[in-house]
């Protein structure tokens, strides 16, 4: 088991370019400085695949349900692999938060971390068996929370340590284009 600390940024939810042009600045930065990005599927693009694949250190990723065929061809519905002694696992659904801890012991009873999406709601638990339940929520598309958010936590010795949400600012509202009658975005 590696003693080496393991700097990870997990996003999910991307929808790029559906529910924005690109990832803000902020978001990039942590990629690149993560030894490893764990994407939790919905990145909507295979062009936003590809800038990960060039830009992480490492990657570990899934497809989600607004994923085209060509993406889900290249990454699986469940990704796993050891690292500093955690077995992560990454999947973009879990279903209903009710029941979620009962529903993911028994699914992923080999993985100590699961990081997981779709729901674009921030989410840290501890299920009964011990399994560290993580969702980043979106950096494109905070839905019903206050602010888009990703994570960063280190992996070590076969614990998860440092977890911070980080909310990012919130979006200027997009100038209507002359002419244009379609109200512009809040976020």
């Amino acid at each position: 088991m590696s003693t080496d600390a393991v700097r990870v940024c997990a996003v999910a939810d991307t929808h790029v370019p559906v529910r924005a042009r690109d990832l803000s600045v902020e978001v990039w930065q942590a990629v690149a400085a993560a030894d490893l990005v764990v994407h939790a599927g919905d990145w909507v693009s295979t062009d936003l695949l590809d800038r990960f694949e060039d830009r992480a250190a490492r990657l570990l990723a899934c497809h989600g349900n607004n994923d085209p065929p060509a993406l889900v061809a290249r990454v699986p519905e469940v990704a796993r692999a050891e690292v500093a002694g955690v077995r992560l696992g990454v999947v973009h659904e879990t279903g209903a938060a009710a029941g979620r801890e009962r529903r993911c012991d028994n699914r992923f009873d080999d993985l100590d971390l699961l990081v997981f999406g779709h729901s674009h709601v921030p989410w840290d638990s501890v299920t009964p068996r011990g399994l560290r339940l993580l969702n980043p929520g979106s950096p494109t598309d905070r839905r019903r929370m206050p602010r888009c958010t990703y994570l960063t936590f280190t992996l070590r010795a076969g614990r998860v340590a440092d977890v911070v949400l980080h909310e990012l600012p919130l979006r200027l509202p997009a100038r209507p284009r002359p002419g244009s009658t379609k109200a512009s975005d809040p976020r």
